[in-house]
């Protein structure tokens, strides 16, 4: 136990290691503002893969509303928390241990995740052609009855972070010397997903178990609320895995796997994992974003070139979430049926 605990163990971040963003000027439209933010984003993006943001606009108090919305959930009878089981949408309920890391090139060989998740998408209404065509990550998203003010919570705090991540597109583009509207037409209508994760308190670590095991996200950009009980860890460039601060008022935001095949791996998706040391309930609340369902994901124009030619092929929402869905998402798969080849 002493070697498996030594090979997980993390140590503190160095002083401005993670770097912090203050977007206050920018949002207050001070001239100059957003090229400076631009400066530091790249920096963070191109040797880091995270950083934190204050002055975001978005009130402590709906912070606070989204985390006690998500702890009464939770503490909901399993029956109840099981009859929204999640479906192919990506929408419901995902019991404990309901997924397993396989697509990670971080670890291998990790075990299912000690945690349990509830996942909300972009509110559709019954009649969208999308939802009537059932078409793939575009349904309703699924309600618990018995936990007064809910949905009302869970919604308007997925549409305040809808709004702060498209007003920080701007800050991606000019970091990408383009335009600071290069973004708009592609987040009109943007994927998202808000997951409620519940990580119980456990004494033993088991080998290859994690609350989340190492691993990239898929999105264009993650946003997570300061947590009051630690166990972000990130992996840093130089293999070191390191303990994120917790710094009050702050989001920390990272990268992941679609804006790493916008920029052509110039932004990176930075490896991070969840384990609850603390000895008590666990819970977060990370926000995924990503551009239109319909946009094409591929290198942007000043990330390609004659000398640096794009590493990935054309990729769309749709068919890349199946393949990850399908392969990482135990609880989806009919029981004995092996995952998905990656």
């Amino acid at each position: 136990m002493d070697g498996l605990m030594s090979s997980m163990s993390s140590a503190p971040a160095r002083d401005g290691e993670i770097p912090l963003l203050d977007l206050g000027p920018y949002l207050a439209g001070k001239p100059g503002a957003l090229d400076a933010l631009a400066a530091e984003l790249r920096f963070a993006l191109e040797n880091i893969g995270f950083y934190f943001i204050a002055n975001h606009g978005v009130p402590r108090a709906q912070i606070d509303a989204a985390f006690w919305a998500a702890q009464a959930f939770h503490a909901q009878p399993l029956e109840d928390k099981l009859a929204l089981k999640i479906d192919q949408h990506n929408a419901g309920y995902m019991p404990m241990r309901g997924n397993t890391l396989r697509t990670s090139t971080v670890q291998a060989d990790t075990k299912p995740n000690l945690n349990e998740a509830f996942f909300v998408k972009r509110e559709l209404p019954a009649d969208h052609p999308d939802v009537l065509a059932n078409r793939r990550f575009r349904g309703v998203n699924r309600w618990p009855r018995n936990v007064p003010g809910f949905r009302d919570t869970v919604l308007a705090y997925c549409q305040r972070l809808e709004r702060l991540a498209v007003s920080m597109t701007p800050i991606y583009a000019r970091a990408l010397d383009l335009p600071a509207d290069f973004f708009a037409k592609a987040f009109r209508d943007p994927q998202y997903t808000l997951r409620m994760t519940h990580y119980p308190k456990h004494e033993v670590l088991v080998n290859g178990e994690f609350g989340l095991a190492p691993h990239t996200d898929t999105s264009f950009m993650t946003l997570l609320p300061q947590n009051d009980v630690p166990g972000l860890a990130i992996r840093t460039q130089d293999g070191r895995w390191i303990d994120a601060p917790a710094i009050a008022g702050t989001f920390i935001v990272n990268g992941g796997q679609f804006l790493q095949r916008w920029t052509n791996d110039r932004f990176l998706a930075t490896p991070h994992r969840v384990i609850n040391r603390s000895g008590g309930e666990r819970y977060a609340l990370p926000f995924f974003i990503d551009a239109n369902i319909d946009v094409p994901i591929e290198p942007v124009p000043t990330c390609v070139s004659a000398d640096r030619p794009a590493k990935y092929p054309t990729t769309l929402y749709t068919d890349y979430m199946t393949w990850y869905q399908t392969r990482n998402y135990d609880v989806l798969r009919p029981q004995g049926a092996a995952p998905a080849d990656a």
